[in-house]
């Protein structure tokens, strides 16, 4: 296992990031925590959470996972995407609603500490300076060690960096956010002003929910279990990558991948992780086996060739045009 600094920072995290969204509803518990061991005992040390996954029951799990090993990860977790109670207030940045949820998180998650604490995503209804005011509190009390964000357009994360440098306050050290060979809008912008903020980059969604393993039939409805299907999420990731044009690319990324001898789940990763701005990639998986596989994508080195088979078919996903910036 290979592992990067995350962004500026002292942070060492492995380039392979446990997901655990599947935990508590895909997964059972029993077998949550054996796939937690396991990817610790692999080299794992990066392990991604969300106090809304599963209502809190992934978090609960999580922490049972990491009993005896906690100093061994780094242990990230989220909050404010969606309603976690019938309160107006149950949702959003708030500095009511982060600070309840922080310590939900710590008593499910069985901590007194989590390592990198993301904000979901934006709140529009928020001031960005009271979202950041109450991270950098929770930073002070040692109830959080780095603040990060998630879903966060350009425009937004360069915000929230100023607002951190001009009043003095903890900032973004990581963002989190989707990118795989059939979505790479984020190398417009938002990679560059990492790249040049010295801000770490996790990669969700980095399989595309499923469609680059190569295995779901266009012409048949998906699988049941998988997570196309699932009952909270399910529609949200049909409707995002489930399309004529994802399957005619996967085909043909599937192609070049076989003819230089990659398992395609391996090499969609492995071209994430060929990025020098990425940190991380989060691996959700259901099962032993499948973390396996995403395990061995970090030893897998990609040619000129493949790099550039990939880049010609996103120009056929997406045509190339004029951009407003030079």
């Amino acid at each position: 296992m290979k592992y990067k600094k995350m962004g500026r920072t002292g942070l060492k995290v492995s380039e392979i990031c446990l997901g655990t969204m599947t935990f508590g509803e895909q997964v059972n518990e029993a077998e949550s925590i054996r796939i937690v061991k396991t990817a610790i005992a692999d080299g794992i040390n990066f392990i991604d959470t969300a106090d809304s996954y599963v209502d809190g029951r992934t978090e609960e799990i999580v922490g049972k996972a990491l009993k005896g090993e906690r100093n061994a990860v780094v242990l990230a977790t989220k909050v404010g995407a969606w309603q976690s109670g019938p309160a107006i207030n149950d949702a959003g940045l708030s500095r009511k609603h982060i600070m309840r949820e922080v310590e939900d998180s710590l008593r499910r998650l069985g901590t007194d500490y989590i390592d990198v604490y993301y904000a979901h995503k934006p709140d529009y209804s928020t001031p960005m300076e009271e979202t950041l005011r109450a991270f950098d509190d929770l930073v002070r009390q040692g109830k959080v060690r780095y603040i990060a964000c998630s879903n966060y357009r350009a425009f937004q994360f360069g915000e929230a960096l100023w607002l951190s440098d001009v009043r003095n306050l903890a900032r973004f050290d990581c963002i989190q956010t989707p990118y795989n060979l059939l979505t790479r809008d984020v190398e417009y912008e938002l990679l560059a002003l990492c790249a040049s903020q010295g801000v770490g980059v996790t990669i969700y969604n980095p399989l595309a929910g499923g469609l680059l393993t190569g295995k779901h039939n266009p012409s048949m409805p998906p699988p049941t279990g998988g997570r196309f299907t699932t009952k909270r999420l399910g529609n949200m990731y049909f409707t995002r990558y489930w399309t004529d044009k994802n399957f005619e690319a996967v085909a043909q990324l599937k192609k070049v991948a076989e003819e230089h001898k990659h398992k395609l789940t391996q090499f969609a990763l492995a071209w994430i992780l060929n990025n020098p701005v990425v940190t991380s990639v989060i691996s959700g998986v259901t099962s032993l086996e499948q973390l396996k596989d995403n395990e061995g994508a970090s030893d897998v080195q990609l040619t000129k060739e493949e790099l550039t088979a990939c880049d010609e078919l996103w120009q056929k996903l997406v045509p190339s045009r004029f951009l407003y910036g030079r």
